[in-house]
């Protein structure tokens, strides 16, 4: 399928879906990106609709979406929205229990879902990351990207190590999300994920 055809398709998924009639300024040109296997880094206010920037491609794609974020509450929130509209989405971190986590990998593993979340710490263990590379994921997604910069909010140590991981993962195609960016750290997000 070649990319207006997926465009195509990202409106339709729109509408049919998330209930929308159009995007958001700037949603439409960040999604034909991604389906043109461009990575992408999007600095968009709170608010403004990034989380359906990667959300609708996902849906297009085959394979695996991951989503990488450091806010346990926004991951469970965005995972129990999708599901309320009927897209598969699992969530994986340490606020939740094993059970749990457990159960939505064995959907990730039988190809059912199509949207991964995931806490950076979760994601960064050599025995997830063989897991990963076996699911040839289409997109990976960081969410609070300005943390991988040395200019950033290093709070969470293992976001100074994610612009290398989703070639290690061989993922088709990066999506960085921020809020906020001064252009030094716009800079290193894109030096990051180049």
């Amino acid at each position: 399928m070649d990319a207006p055809a997926h465009q195509l398709q990202a409106e339709d998924l729109l509408h049919s879906v998330f209930g929308l009639q159009a995007f958001r300024p700037g949603q439409a040109e960040i999604v034909a990106r991604l389906l043109a296997r461009q990575n992408t880094l999007v600095v968009m206010p709170t608010g403004a609709g990034k989380s359906l920037c990667y959300q609708v491609p996902a849906l297009v794609f085959q394979n695996l979406t991951i989503v990488v974020s450091p806010l346990v509450a926004l991951m469970d929130d965005q995972v129990a929205a999708l599901r309320a509209l009927g897209v598969d989405a699992a969530c994986i971190h340490s606020g939740r229990d094993r059970d749990a986590n457990v159960a939505d990998w064995k959907r990730v593993q039988a190809g059912t879902c199509k949207i991964l979340y995931m806490s950076p710490e979760r994601l960064m263990t050599a025995r997830m990351i063989q897991a990963l590379q076996k699911l040839s994921p289409d997109m990976f997604v960081v969410d609070e990207a300005h943390c991988i910069s040395e200019w950033g909010q290093a709070f969470r140590p293992d976001y100074l190590r994610l612009s290398h991981f989703a070639s290690v993962i061989g993922a088709q195609r990066v999506l960085a999300l921020t809020a906020t960016a001064t252009p030094s750290v716009a800079s290193d997000m894109k030096k990051g994920f180049a």
